[in-house]
């Protein structure tokens, strides 16, 4: 197994160190691959491996005592995981699992303390990690509370087609639905809604956005 320093340096937490550098460090990573659907982290749990994603998307996702799931965002790679619960040394806060065919990157504890000591800059990067981590959570609790369902589906889709002009990376109604908080109904309508406008199109399992400007419209205007 060889770690790929092109995939270090995508992840924030070690962007400013040198290739020489990451060659050492990368010595410390181990790497497990998941299929769609399985578990990697589940809430609640303890963890001492700090794992990044390499390849594919995970969902980062909380469920209620009722069963309820609420996702909180997508992890692409160099996304890392479980970051909150390595450094604060408590149980997750959520669960990830795998939305298709995922490589992860793990490094114990240990030796990530080890890593940061050796490389003090890190420390810094690991506050904005966490800056833009919280920034992203108020953003989210503005949307669920201020903005109309029918926006709420629309950022997503935004959001998750890359440039906002291709198809949307494969994401099943339920799962969106647990994005924006409300019922897969609720979803299935506002996706019919916005393909007779003829702003999107369904096909094929997947969702091709042909009115990017009019989508953009709508998000500012259902807030």
């Amino acid at each position: 197994m060889t770690i790929n320093i092109a995939f270090l340096k995508l992840a924030a937490y070690f962007a400013v160190l040198s290739n020489a550098e990451l060659d050492v460090i990368k010595q410390a990573f181990s790497e497990k691959t998941f299929q769609r659907g399985e578990v990697i982290l589940w809430e609640g749990e303890m963890s001492d491996v700090l794992f990044f994603v390499a390849v594919g998307a995970v969902k980062i996702f909380k469920t209620s005592s009722q069963g309820k799931e609420q996702i909180l965002s997508i992890a692409r790679p160099g996304d890392a995981l479980n970051d909150i619960s390595i450094f604060d040394g408590k149980t997750n806060p959520v669960s990830a699992q795998a939305l298709g065919p995922v490589t992860i990157y793990g490094i114990k504890r240990e030796r990530l303390q080890i890593v940061f000591q050796q490389n003090p800059e890190l420390t810094l990067n690991a506050i904005k990690v966490l800056a833009e981590r919280t920034r992203h959570l108020f953003t989210l609790v503005e949307d669920l509370s201020f903005r109309h369902v029918l926006g709420r589906v629309v950022k997503i889709l935004l959001t998750h087609a890359g440039d906002g002009g291709g198809p949307v990376q494969r994401l099943t109604q339920q799962e969106m639905a647990a994005m924006a908080g409300t019922a897969r109904e609720v979803v299935a309508r506002s996706l019919k809604a916005l393909e007779e406008q003829g702003y999107i199109r369904l096909e094929n399992h997947r969702i091709v956005i042909n009115d990017k400007e009019s989508l953009q419209k709508i998000l500012t205007d259902t807030i």
